[in-house]
Formats: C-alpha cells, sequence, structure tokens
C-alpha cells in the first residue's frame, strides 16, 4: 500500500510539474496577482487587466464604486460593471472610462442597484480573456480585446427583459442611440488631471442583433424619450429578447481623437467573432511572453514569473492611433491638439527608470524606440519631458529620472528617433523648475549652485532630489558622450554626478539632509521616512548612487564599514518613525511585516540594494537574499506582491533576479550578477541571437554560484555586459548549496562606478 501511496505521489507531483511545463505563457499569467489589496496595505494594487500588450484600451471588472482607484479588490464579492480603464495605479487613479453593464428583469441603473454577486470560482481571468458569471442576472458576461477595442458577449437566459447599461460616468458625458445600426456612441470626459480642457474619449458600442427597447439616462434615471443627451451624468440602456443561453455579443472601441476615429479603431476587430479575436489576444500575449523561455523550476515559480512578464508588458501603454493611412497619430494630452507620431503614457519615472525600462531595452527595443518618439513628441507638445504621464504632466514624486530613461535607451543601442530634441529636452530639464514641482528640477538653483538641495528652504524630501540628480547628472554625462557634445558640457554634467557626496554624514555613516548653510539637519534619525526623503528613510537612500557605488564605499571608509552598514540593513529591527506623514503609510507598514529589517522591498528605493554586496567582494550574499526575496515576497495569488507593483517595476525586479542579473546602473553598459532561478532560461533577443543561461543544478537548496562559464570560457566577474549579451550568448552556472567565497572577489571582479570603471 505505502509503494502504491508513493508511487502515486511521484506522479502527481510530475503531472503538476508537467502542466506548467506544458502550457503557453499567457495561460500562466494571473492577472489576479496583487488584487487583493487596499489603501493601507498593499500586495501589489493591481487589477485585472485584459489587454493587449502595451494596448492602449484596457478592460477590467468592477467591483470599486464610481471614481475608486481600487476599481477591483479580490475580497469584493459584487461586479458594477465592464469598465474601460487607462488607469496606471488607483493612487493615479483613472481617465476616459466608461461602463458596460448587463441585466435582466427591471433595469437598474446605479451602480449600487446594478451590481451584481460573483464568485472566484465562477471567474475566470487570462491577460486576453476574461469571464465571470452574474449570479443576481444569471448572465454569463465575456470579453476579448484588441489594442483598442474589445469584443463582449453576453450569455442570457430566457427573457424579454435582457439589456446592456452603457454608463458614461459623470463629470460630464454624451450619449446617442443609434437604433437603426444597433449602435450606441458618445463620450466621456471622466477624468484625474493631467489633460487640457477639450479631453473627450469618443466610445463606439455596436451590437449583433436590432434592440427591442432603448432608454437613456440622466443621473440613474431612466427615460424612453428621445435619442441622445449631453448631461454631467449620461448613459443609455438597451434591451432584447433572449431564449435560454442565447448570445449577445457587442463590438466596442473608442478614441481620443474623434468619433470618426473610434470607428477606424473598431476595424481592428473586424468580422472577426469572439473566438478569432479572443486566439489572437493571446497569440500577441504568447509572442511578446514568450521571448523569454524559461524552462523547469516548480508550477509556482513559473506562474509567479510570466504574470510578472505580463505586468511589466502593460506600461507604459500606446496613446497613439492609426490614421486612415496606417500612420500614427496622436490626441496631445500636452496642448490639446491631434498631432502626428507616436505616443506612449501611463508610467512614472521614478519608479520604472530602475528595471522596467532597463528589460525594454533588453528584449522590446523597438518598442521602447516608438517610447523614445513619443518623448520628443511629448516635449515638442508641451515644453517638457513628462517624469510622471497620467495621461500628460503629473505633479507627483520627485527627480529627473526621464534622463536616465532617454540616455540608456540610446547608449544600448536605441535609434530611429530625434535624440538630439531629447538631448535638448534633458539639459532643459536639468537646467530649470518646471510648471509643477514634479516637472524639471524643483530647487535647481539651490542643486546648481550648492550641489544638494536645501533642507531648510522648504523643498520637501530634498536629499532624495540631491541623490536622483546627480544620478541623473550622470545619465546626461554618457549621453553627452556618446553624442560628442563639447568637453565642457560633459564635464560639468559629470562633475554634478558626484553631488551625492555632499549628502554623506561621515558621524552617522549615512546620507543626511543638509541645510543651506552647509550644516546637517538636525536632529537625525535615521528611520524617519519621508522627511528629506520620498517614502523611505535614510537607511533606504543612502544607496542611491547607482552609478558610484565605490564612491560610496570609499566615503564609508572602504569595504569593511560598506559591508557592516548594508548588513544592518536586514539586521536592524523595522523600526520606523513615521511623523512626517502624520500616519502609517502603507510602505512603512509593508517593510514591518517583512520580516526583512529594515529592507523595504516593498516600494522602489531599496530594490536594488542586494546587488550592492558584488561591488565589495561578497557576491553571495547577493545570491542569497535574490532568492530569499524572490522566495518569500512575491506567489501568482492576488497576495502576490509585498507592496506596489507601480507599472511593471516590481514586477521587472522578478524578471531580471529570476534570470540571475539585475540593472543597478541603467545609464552603463553592464548588469549586476545575482543567481538564476531556473535550470535554464533563453532570451530570444529582437536581433535574432540568443541568451542561454544554463543552471541544471539549480534547485531550493542550490542557490549560489560555484563557477560560471561564458561562451565555454570561465567568467569571474559579478556582471555581465549589454553589448556582450546582444552578441549571443551561453551562459553556464554551476550552482551549489553553500557560498563560493572565492569567486568574484578579485579588484576587476566589481561592477562598473564611476570612481573605478571595472575592467572590459
Amino acid at each position: 500500500m505505502r509503494l502504491r501511496l508513493l508511487a502515486f505521489l511521484i506522479v502527481l507531483i510530475g503531472a503538476n510539474t508537467a502542466t506548467a511545463q506544458s502550457l503557453a505563457p499567457a495561460d500562466l499569467v494571473n492577472p489576479l496577482m496583487g488584487t487583493d489589496s487596499k489603501p493601507d496595505l498593499s500586495n501589489g494594487n493591481t487589477y485585472p487587466a485584459i489587454s493587449r500588450p502595451w494596448g492602449m484600451n484596457c478592460w477590467m471588472p468592477q467591483t470599486g464604486k464610481m471614481g475608486n482607484g481600487w476599481a477591483y479588490q479580490y475580497g469584493a464579492d459584487k461586479i458594477r460593471g465592464f469598465k474601460q480603464t487607462h488607469q496606471p495605479s488607483p493612487w493615479m487613479n483613472d481617465y476616459g472610462q466608461f461602463v458596460l453593464m448587463p441585466g435582466t428583469g427591471k433595469i437598474r441603473v446605479g451602480e449600487d442597484e446594478r451590481a451584481s454577486w460573483f464568485s472566484h470560482k465562477a471567474e475566470t481571468a487570462r491577460p486576453y480573456y476574461y469571464s465571470v458569471y452574474l449570479a443576481d442576472y444569471n448572465i454569463t458576461t465575456e470579453l476579448a480585446p484588441t489594442e483598442r477595442a474589445v469584443r463582449f458577449r453576453f450569455t442570457f437566459p430566457k427573457t424579454d427583459s435582457a439589456y446592456v447599461l452603457l454608463d458614461a460616468l459623470d463629470k460630464g458625458s454624451f450619449v446617442k442611440l443609434l437604433p437603426a445600426q444597433n449602435r450606441i456612441i458618445g463620450y466621456t470626459t471622466r477624468n484625474r488631471g493631467g489633460v487640457p480642457a477639450n479631453f473627450k474619449n469618443y466610445f463606439i458600442v455596436e451590437f449583433d442583433r436590432p434592440f427591442t427597447a432603448t432608454h437613456l439616462v440622466n443621473d440613474n434615471a431612466l427615460t424612453s424619450t428621445g435619442t441622445e443627451l449631453t448631461a454631467a451624468h449620461a448613459g443609455a440602456v438597451v434591451s432584447f429578447r433572449t431564449g435560454r443561453g442565447e448570445q449577445v455579443q457587442a463590438r466596442v472601441a473608442s478614441s481620443f481623437i474623434s468619433p470618426e476615429q473610434a470607428e477606424r479603431n473598431l476595424l481592428e476587430i473586424g468580422t472577426d467573432d469572439f473566438e478569432t479575436v479572443k486566439q489572437k489576444a493571446r497569440d500577441a500575449w504568447n509572442k511578446a511572453l514568450g521571448r523569454v523561455e524559461i524552462q523547469g523550476g516548480t508550477d509556482e515559480q513559473q506562474r509567479t514569473f510570466y504574470s510578472c512578464l505580463y505586468r511589466s508588458l502593460l506600461f507604459p501603454r500606446k496613446f497613439y492611433e492609426l490614421d486612415a493611412a496606417g500612420q500614427a497619430v496622436h490626441y496631445s494630452p500636452y496642448n490639446g491638439q491631434v498631432q502626428p507620431g507616436f505616443l506612449y503614457t501611463d508610467t512614472g519615472f521614478w519608479d520604472t527608470f530602475r528595471a522596467l525600462f532597463p528589460l525594454l531595452n533588453l528584449m522590446y527595443p523597438s518598442v521602447n524606440a516608438e517610447i523614445q518618439a513619443g518623448l520628443a513628441n511629448a516635449y515638442r507638445e508641451g515644453g517638457w519631458l513628462p517624469e510622471w504621464g497620467s495621461p500628460g504632466y503629473r505633479n507627483i514624486m520627485v527627480g529627473n529620472n526621464s534622463a536616465s530613461v532617454v540616455a540608456e535607451a540610446y547608449l544600448k543601442g536605441g535609434r530611429g528617433y530625434d535624440i538630439n530634441t531629447l538631448y535638448q529636452a534633458l539639459t532643459h530639464g536639468a537646467n530649470n523648475a518646471g510648471p509643477l514641482e514634479a516637472v524639471g528640477r524643483a530647487g535647481v538653483s539651490y542643486y546648481n549652485k550648492l550641489g544638494y538641495v536645501p533642507y531648510d528652504v522648504k523643498i520637501n524630501e530634498s536629499a532624495a532630489r540631491t541623490l536622483e540628480y546627480a544620478y541623473d547628472d550622470f545619465a546626461i554625462a554618457q549621453l553627452a558622450t556618446a553624442l560628442k557634445r563639447p568637453k565642457k558640457e560633459i564635464a560639468l554634467y559629470t562633475q554634478r554626478s558626484q553631488n551625492y557626496r555632499k549628502l554623506f554624514d561621515k558621524q552617522s555613516g549615512l546620507m543626511r539632509g543638509r541645510n543651506q548653510n552647509g550644516t546637517f539637519q538636525t536632529p537625525f534619525n535615521p528611520f524617519k521616512w519621508g522627511d528629506a526623503f520620498t517614502e523611505g528613510n535614510s537607511w533606504h537612500y543612502t544607496w542611491s548612487v547607482f552609478h558610484d557605488v565605490q564612491g560610496l564605499m570609499n566615503l564609508m571608509g572602504g569595504p569593511k564599514p560598506f559591508l557592516a552598514t548594508l548588513d544592518s540593513v536586514f539586521t536592524l529591527p523595522p523600526i520606523f518613525d513615521e511623523a512626517y506623514y502624520g500616519e502609517v503609510i502603507h510602505e512603512i507598514r509593508e517593510m514591518q511585516i517583512a520580516n526583512m529589517g529594515q529592507y523595504a522591498h516593498g516600494n522602489q528605493p531599496a530594490q536594488h540594494i542586494i546587488y550592492l554586496y558584488n561591488y565589495a567582494a561578497q557576491p553571495w550574499k547577493a545570491q542569497y537574499w535574490a532568492r530569499e526575496i524572490m522566495n518569500r515576497l512575491y506567489r501568482p495569488t492576488p497576495d502576490g506582491y509585498c507592496g506596489d507593483e507601480d507599472n511593471g517595476q516590481t514586477s521587472a525586479w522578478y524578471v531580471f533576479s529570476a534570470l540571475g542579473f539585475y540593472p543597478v546602473c541603467p545609464a552603463s553598459d553592464q548588469y549586476v550578477l545575482g543567481a538564476p532561478l531556473f535550470p535554464k532560461a533563453t532570451l530570444h533577443l529582437e536581433n535574432g541571437h540568443e541568451v542561454v543561461l544554463n543552471a541544471p543544478a539549480n534547485s531550493a537548496a542550490n542557490r549560489y554560484i560555484g563557477q560560471l562559464k561564458m561562451n565555454g570560457q570561465p567568467y569571474g566577474h559579478n556582471w555581465l555586459g549589454h553589448a556582450a549579451l546582444q552578441q549571443g550568448a551561453t551562459l553556464d552556472f554551476d550552482m551549489v548549496p553553500a557560498p563560493a567565497t572565492t569567486r568574484g572577489t578579485a579588484a576587476d571582479d566589481a561592477p562598473f562606478s564611476a570612481s573605478k570603471p571595472a575592467a572590459k
């Protein structure tokens, strides 16, 4: 009996492993990962985004009330509708949204009245497809997307009173019924900022059958007279007679440009039936996700990996459309005009310069070339580069990290766009305060004169700004060098890139706010969040010297004190001072409960810290912590993140870390080694070459690199070169259960630092 049971368990385990191995990447993705979140504790703060890769429009089931950024929460039990969304984050909220909701019986218009009970047991979520059973109406709703359109399929019971409600939402909307064409058209103006006064999202909804009745809706009041309505809160209802299991389908598209363009966008569906649209969307996701092919590992690890890669390919989203000639054209959120060319939006560079854009440059450079062309358009149309775009300029976060995003793309081979205009945009932003505090550089006159933004001049989060400006200046200097700009110009930004030194306090051995007269802020509590820093404390921001870790090490007194301080991040208790905020913000709570000391992986400033061990000849500690973080803080479940996912950044961290390397300094050519998670991974590069990462002995126990060979030759460095990988490479990792304390310890094994460039 025991032998039979053992044999059964072996077969079962093998079957579970084979399940993941046999599924296509898109079917390993869980769009519900991170949706079990709330404002005071984020497990991702995501929603199930049903879209194409980088698609302009996205669809989601809506459980939250109108205007609530937490539009889908896993713990909810009612759905209020199916919303076209452009929301990048609950904190940024949405724009250009409208809702469809089917029903039966008495027409229920208000969002509370129309809400239907549902269960996750009767819900299917894939990147390319969503289905749910609405229990109160005995209706199954399905949807499948294109980039700017979507097909709905509603399966009704036998009834004379089936209907679909279109809610164009409040803040100004218009609807028009066209019964002869089985259509509803209109627009919504709803937004949360970042748009000109003439902003509209025009929509068209076309059903596959005639209506038996129609109604207009004015702020939740039904009327059966008239065919169009302009109001603060407009809507429409169309009714049908259905048999049991009968399906009513709808094609939906929208445009930020015009009603005519919305109809043109509907051609993305054309005559394709529901299953064809669904299959094409699945194919698009498999093509994008399949660029990174993993083998081995557990079912959970594979699902986590592809769920994270999916999140990395949602933002920034396309904000351009295709005209009658098939050329890119866009409504400009910067000047309100229709302009030619590409435009992408819905991303915050404070988050995404760290790993998301490096992932695009490595695996999807043609997409990033379009993004760069769009940034040049943004500068021409608005006079500044966005640091947080949704869809236009938004006044949130700090830094001038468009410098990193632009410089890295070009330095890593991006071409086909106007780099000279972009360089002009970088220098303009680096030397001027913008119309918003989060555009250009707040405190720039102080920074350029003193080398830092003072703590005592009423510019919030001054130390964080200084540290990020210094790295951004490094990025500008690197781009200036590549563009053969004047030596004096290169020298200026190179000099400014060393401004991080101005904030290093030898007494505490940490970064500290500094006053205008040169004295450091007093009192100083390195556990205080905010104040001189942004969503973090000195223990997090001290390490924000991406481009010159060796220089930071020298300030600390060399490798030993550097390592002792780095170790302390993980051994100190998770104490905090929240006085600056007046409450415990969710980022603090997520650090507190992670049981990793002061390490706050749930927020971006800390996410590169573990890789700094490679600069001080202890790479095995980076390998240890990379595996710990992946094991403990990520899983393909509704609570699968340890903080805000933030437009692909936290996901891109996992993607890179699972492959075994990470872009600590994006504007350099190097990635810093961790250790791979899977026995094998293959990167199918856009140029036709492949990077193969072999680690056949990889396991839960074997997390350390014993030896590494690159193209068959021993490789002792703690970094990989981007240019070398682009030529194609095979990396063979000998994974072992104990730290290999002699590998990667030579002086030239350390990654690049401005104070001591790594060996070539």
